[in-house]
Order: structure tokens, then C-alpha cells, then sequence
């Protein structure tokens, strides 16, 4: 024994036997069979219907942990490294924030003695009220929240439709919120004026792409056209966008250049009064990224 210990191969030694080899085949296997038969039963149950997807069928109290459990870890993520800028609570920026956050978020949130209005009360899962959201959360994750929005809750990006100093006014708002009573908040935004609007940076960055396929998500392009490499319903309100820059004429009229393309974009009703095209109040910066993208599909 003592000679067949001292000359035996050490890595056939460590080498798993070949009952252990099966039991770990076999588990693999059975782990993949379950996960194949779970989408399978998954595809079923969405094919036939049977999942409700009204907005009255809430979520059971597991799924909704577990979705904020993992939307909080995503925010805490994304959000290392982002530092409130000086002067946070500054009042002039608390009494501009109260005015953001009047116009845009109480709807959803509601206020100090104010309810959600009935579009907020409804949405599932509910956007609850923020009154204390300043404990949950830290002042860079709020901003990230805010500028980024979070998929699948209704709650949207403001990157495109604020300015950088606006998201950091109503976060400095939210922070000062919990010690506003009911008639304290309705002075603040009755009296307060909002911060002029500003393009997040000026129109002499190169045209960006790649925040140009992001900013057409956010203008809601998808809604009524097909756009190339952005998610969105098959519907045929528009035209298609795919291939726009083979095509020779804008709108029917104006020659297909970067310049007419933006143009087009921010005041359709000025090239054809009698356009279906809604104003989307589309920065000058966001209309050169998006035709800077679409000019490349």
C-alpha cells in the first residue's frame, strides 16, 4: 500500500470518480430540462391569454418584492460615483425644484395634502408618494432615478425634457420635502418661478448617434413610426424610418439633408402646416443627434 501511495499519479488522484462525473451530468440535465419545460409552460401561459395584464390585477406581494429589490440594486449600481453638485439646499434652487416637481412629478406622486392625480392612482405597480423618499435613498441615486427613469413602471427618463440643473432642483426639493406641511408646499409653488428652460448642453457638440438612437426612444418617435434599432409596437401611423438616408425628399418637399432633416423635426407645422406631425418640443442638440442617427440606418 505504502508503494502504491508514494508512485500513483497525483492528478489521477484528484481526478472526481466516474459516479461523481453522472451525478454532475445528471444534474446538469435535469437543471436544463426544468428550465426548457419552465419557458415552454411560460410561452404557453402568454400565448393563450391566460396571464392578465390589466392594469387591476396587481402584482402578487412576492413578484413586487422582488422587482423593487431589484430595481433598488440597479439604481445603487448605476448610481456609485454620482456626487450632488455644491449648494445642493440652496433655497433658490429648493423653491425651483418645488416648481419642476409641481409640473411634473405630483401627478404621479402627489404632494404634501395633495393625492396622486387618476392616472397616478391607477398605474401599476403605483408610483407611491415621495414625501420620504429622502430616506430611502441618496441624493445621486435620486438624480439617476429622475434622469433615467425606470423601465416597466411608468416612471419616465427626464434627460431629454430637463435640464441637468432642473433634475438637480427637484432633487433638492424631494430632500426638503418631508418638512413642508400642506399649505407650505402650496406657497412654495405658488410663489416660486421655474428655472428658465436650457438645452442640457449646447448645439455645438458633434452630433452624437449613439444618444440619438436614445433620445428617439424618449421623443416617443416609436409610437408612430418604425424605427431602425429602437423597441417599439409594429404600427404604421408614419412612415418607416428605416432607410431614410436613400431617400431624396423630406416630407414630400424639402431635400434630404441634416439640416432640413432637423428642421422638419422641430417645426413640422412650418414646412407643412397641414402635417399630422405633432411638435415635440425637440431640443436643437437632440434633433442633430437623432438625424444623426437616422442618417446612418
Amino acid at each position: 500500500m505504502a508503494f502504491f501511495q508514494q508512485n500513483a499519479d497525483p492528478a489521477a488522484l484528484n481526478m472526481p470518480s466516474n459516479r461523481t462525473r453522472l451525478i454532475l451530468k445528471t444534474a446538469a440535465a435535469t437543471l436544463l430540462a426544468a428550465a426548457a419545460l419552465g419557458a415552454a409552460g411560460g410561452y404557453v401561459v402568454f400565448m393563450a391569454g391566460w396571464y392578465n395584464i390589466g392594469a387591476t390585477a396587481q402584482h402578487t406581494q412576492p413578484v413586487h418584492d422582488l422587482l423593487e429589490q431589484g430595481m433598488r440594486a440597479s439604481v445603487e449600481r448605476r448610481a456609485r460615483g454620482i456626487d450632488a453638485p455644491p449648494g445642493l439646499m440652496a433655497a433658490p434652487r429648493i423653491a425651483a425644484g418645488a416648481v419642476v416637481y409641481r409640473d411634473k412629478c405630483a401627478q404621479c406622486h402627489g404632494a404634501p395634502g395633495f393625492a396622486q392625480s387618476d392616472h397616478g392612482k391607477a398605474m401599476q405597480p403605483v408610483p407611491g408618494p415621495l414625501v420620504d423618499v429622502a430616506r430611502r435613498w441618496k441624493p445621486g441615486e435620486l438624480y439617476w432615478i429622475t434622469r433615467n427613469g425606470i423601465k416597466m413602471s411608468g416612471m419616465p427618463a427626464w434627460e431629454f425634457h430637463l435640464a441637468d440643473d432642473e433634475l438637480w432642483d427637484v432633487v433638492a426639493f424631494m430632500q426638503q420635502m418631508p418638512m413642508l406641511t400642506p399649505a407650505a408646499y402650496r406657497n412654495i409653488t405658488a410663489a416660486s418661478a421655474a428655472r428658465p428652460a436650457t438645452p442640457a448642453a449646447g448645439p455645438s457638440l458633434p452630433p452624437d448617434a449613439k444618444r440619438g438612437r436614445i433620445a428617439l426612444a424618449q421623443h416617443a418617435c416609436q409610437s408612430c413610426h418604425i424605427v431602425p434599432g429602437v423597441t417599439g409596437p409594429r404600427v404604421f401611423v408614419g412612415r418607416s424610418l428605416d432607410g431614410l438616408a436613400k431617400r431624396k425628399f423630406i416630407a414630400g418637399t424639402l431635400p434630404n439633408t441634416q439640416d432640413n432633416l432637423v428642421r422638419w423635426i422641430r417645426d413640422p407645422h412650418g414646412v407643412d402646416p397641414h402635417t399630422p406631425m405633432p411638435v415635440l418640443g425637440v431640443s436643437e442638440r437632440d434633433a442633430r443627434d437623432m438625424t444623426a442617427y437616422l442618417l446612418t440606418r
